[in-house]
Order: C-alpha cells, then sequence, then structure tokens
C-alpha cells in the first residue's frame, strides 16, 4: 500500500524514526503538570509567582543535546510556546517571555544552536491556544472558564488580533533561526454543542499555513490546525495504535508522541514512569507500524534533565547503540512475512534485512513460519554472533507441517544482556 504524499519533506524522518520532545516553560517551578494553570483555573496575577521566579541557572543546552544524541534521537521538538503563552525567546510580538524573567536571556537560540551540533535536527512546537495573551477570547478550554467575570473579560479582546500575533511570532521563529525541519502546532478544538471552542476560522489556519509553506516549503507539519489537507504527519498521542494509521484508505507518515509519565512538563511526584525496557519496546512497536517515535523529556525549573529521565534516555541509548540499524532506515515487514508470537519485525527495504525483535525470550528455539527457503544468514545484533537455522526437512524441529514452511532458529538458552534481544536475517 503506498504512503500519502504531502507538501512537506519526509524523506529524513522516515528514516531517522526517533526523536525528542522538550516541553518546558513556567510550569516546570510548579512541577506538577504543565497544564496546572488550566487545572487549578488561575488568574494571570495568580501564575505570575512563576514569572517572578524562573530562573534556570543549571540551564545547559549542550548537556541536553548530548542526552539526546546519546540516546539515538535524530531530532527534536521543543515549546517555543506552550498553552500558558511563555515564550522561550526574545520574541518582538510581546514581553511575556524569558528574557522578562530573572533568568535574563533568550533560551531558543542556544538550545537550538546546541542540537544542531549534535547533528540533530530542529523542530518547533508552538501553541495555537494562549492563555495570558489579553486578545484570546475566554472559552471552555481557557484557564478562567469559570470565573465570574468571564464575559466582563472577554469584553474588548479581538480573536483576529490574536490571530495576527500568532502568526507574527511563527513569522520570527521561521526567519531567526534558520532551517526548521519541523513545525509542530496544538491544538484547535472547535466549538460544538454544549461547549465553546476554537476552530480553523479563530486560528486563521488556511492563511498560518499558507504563510509557513511559503517560508518554509519543506518543512513538516502536524495535523493539528483544523485543516482537512494541511498536515505531513498524524500524530497519535499517549497510546500506540494497533496497525500503520490510514486515512480514507491510504497510509500516511505518522509520529506517536509518548512521555516517560503521566506528564509532558517536569512533575515531581508523578511516579507512573516507564521502564527502560518499556520505552524500547514501544520505539520498536511504532517502527514496525511504520511509525516515528518522539519522545518527551520535561526539564526542571533549574534547567535539568532529572536524574530519572537522564536513567531512561542512558538505557535506550544503550540499547540503540547495538541495535540502532533495527530502526533508523526500517519500516514495517512485508505483508507475506508475519511475526512469532511476542515478537516484533522491522524491515530495511535498502539493506534486504529483517529484524526480529524478541519481547520474550523463548527456550532455545524460535520458529518463523514461511521463512524457509528466504534467509541466507542470521546473527545475535547485539555481538554479531551467527544464529544456526533449521529448515522444515530437518526432523529435529519441532512438531510443524511442510506447508508452513517453519525456518527455525537455535537461540541461547540465557537471554542476551539487553533490554530486547535482535535477530538479524540477512534474506537470500
Amino acid at each position: 500500500m503506498d504512503v500519502r504524499q504531502t507538501a512537506g519533506d519526509t524523506s529524513w524522518f522516515v528514516h531517522d524514526r526517533f526523536g525528542m520532545f522538550i516541553h518546558w516553560g513556567l510550569y516546570a517551578l510548579a512541577a506538577r503538570h504543565e497544564w496546572v494553570k488550566h487545572h487549578e483555573k488561575m488568574t494571570d496575577a495568580q501564575y505570575d509567582r512563576y514569572l517572578r521566579h524562573f530562573d534556570p541557572d543549571l540551564y545547559d543546552p549542550v548537556a541536553w543535546a548530548d542526552a539526546a544524541a546519546g540516546a539515538g534521537m535524530k531530532y527534536f521538538v521543543v515549546t517555543t510556546k506552550h498553552h500558558e503563552g511563555f515564550c522561550l525567546w526574545d520574541t518582538r510580538a510581546g514581553e511575556y517571555k524569558s528574557v522578562n524573567t530573572p533568568c535574563r536571556r533568550d533560551l531558543l537560540h542556544p538550545m537550538v544552536d546546541a542540537f544542531r551540533a549534535r547533528d540533530l535536527r530542529v523542530g518547533f512546537y508552538h501553541s495555537l491556544i494562549d492563555w495570558h495573551h489579553e486578545d484570546f477570547i475566554i472559552d471552555d478550554m481557557h484557564a478562567l472558564r469559570d470565573h465570574p467575570g468571564r464575559a466582563a473579560m472577554n469584553e474588548g479582546r479581538d480573536q483576529r488580533r490574536y490571530a495576527e500575533y500568532l502568526r507574527a511570532q511563527v513569522r520570527e521563529l521561521l526567519t531567526e533561526f534558520g532551517r526548521v525541519d519541523i513545525m509542530w502546532f496544538d491544538f484547535s478544538y472547535p466549538s460544538r454543542e454544549g461547549f465553546v471552542g476554537k476552530g480553523r476560522e479563530d486560528w486563521q489556519s488556511e492563511t498560518l499555513y499558507q504563510m509557513v509553506r511559503e517560508l518554509q516549503p519543506h518543512i513538516i507539519l502536524d495535523d493539528r490546525l483544523d485543516l482537512p489537507d494541511g498536515w505531513d504527519i498524524k500524530t497519535p498521542e499517549q497510546y500506540q495504535p494497533r496497525e500503520w494509521l490510514t486515512v480514507g484508505g491510504q497510509r500516511v507518515v505518522w509520529e506517536a508522541c509518548q512521555t516517560f509519565s503521566g506528564s509532558w512538563g517536569y512533575h515531581r511526584d508523578e511516579a507512573s514512569w516507564k521502564s527502560v525496557d518499556q520505552l524500547v519496546q514501544m520505539l520498536i512497536d511504532t517502527v514496525s507500524k511504520g511509525g516515528n517515535l518522539l519522545l518527551n523529556v520535561g526539564p526542571t525549573g533549574r534547567g535539568e534533565f532529572d536524574a530519572r529521565a537522564l536513567d531512561r534516555l542512558a538505557g535506550i541509548g544503550a540499547w540503540m547503540k547495538r541495535h540502532g540499524r533495527s530502526i533508523y532506515g526500517c519500516t514495517q515487514a512485508p505483508d507475506d512475512f508475519a511475526a512469532p508470537s511476542d515478537c516484533r519485525l522491522t524491515y530495511n527495504p535498502t539493506t534486504r534485512r529483517l529484524y526480529v525483535h524478541l519481547f520474550a525470550w523463548p527456550f532455545q528455539h524460535l520458529h518463523l513460519d514461511g521463512f524457509a527457503g528466504r534467509v541466507e544468514y542470521a546473527q545475535l545484533l547485539n555481538d554479531a554472533s551467527e544464529v544456526l537455522m533449521k529448515g522444515p526437512e530437518d526432523w529435529q524441529n519441532a512438531p510443524t507441517t511442510p506447508e508452513k514452511r517453519t525456518l527455525t532458529l537455535t537461540l541461547p538458552v540465557r537471554k542476551p544482556d539487553v533490554s530486547v534481544p535482535v535477530v538479524e536475517l540477512f534474506l537470500k
């Protein structure tokens, strides 16, 4: 099945497969979810305590870039502005920005420079939503949605002026930072019965889309502008699709965006952190269905990746060092290769190598139905040690019918000391 063609350049994207999401803003000081202003229905005056105290004195973007590169990530997407409205760079369009906090500096330019120096491609997340801007109409998604003075506060607000502000900031991002590879907008939520929201007309999405395409025609756009065709990638969030995503029966380029835990921003007390093994399996599962994984880090208020994040990144990196070629350049296996139980297959069409990722280590034999006569050589990927093969004519195989054309691999009794062992199959 062909993959839907779009305006943006996704050729590198479907090769690199693995990126870092970074959610960082004033909410890092609250340390209890990036939607804290919304959840706790804070006014601007209440939320300003974080503006007055934002001083990430330990911020080291080179260390961030090193951690991402060490994990095997090939691109990054950072929240230039999240729903709170706070900007990480010295935007000329407004005053709600990092240079007007105790840190007194632009945080975005040095980050872009550091990641580029490690050969990671650059992506910008930019929120359509803005709970701080004076022209943003208070709706049912706003932090002040239940405020008794909501109607009075909306008097004089002009959503059209806000849309102009939105475009002015996006123009800065796409003209002052060199080549930007991804623009990740978030998100449209049209009105419906009993709910007042905002849709494409409120953001002037078509005008915004055209401007982005004119400024950087190659750029990859996500699917959250509320435009039927104004996107390059689909972005399932916090779940793993069961199969390659399709639109209208056609496969699309897609990216699962996932967190280490239940929060995108730094959350001091959140405890549902995924293990290294879970995260590695998540990456494999995504690529086995033709997708990318964008894995999020929420830096602290002092500007560091906390110990839990660094531990997971290092663990993923240790696996990627020895198994990266089962991820980079790989995609879903051809339909005539079926994955055994508790396994995922990835396939590199350029090298014609098939990778069997074993989520559960079997005792001694791995049976691959339909593979007989199609494999020239097999090895464990972590150490390039040969894996012996037996065809269906071999009487020592576990019982199987010749019609299954089973190839049986003889594995070590002891599982290799890696998160997920991989068998590399060189196809004939």
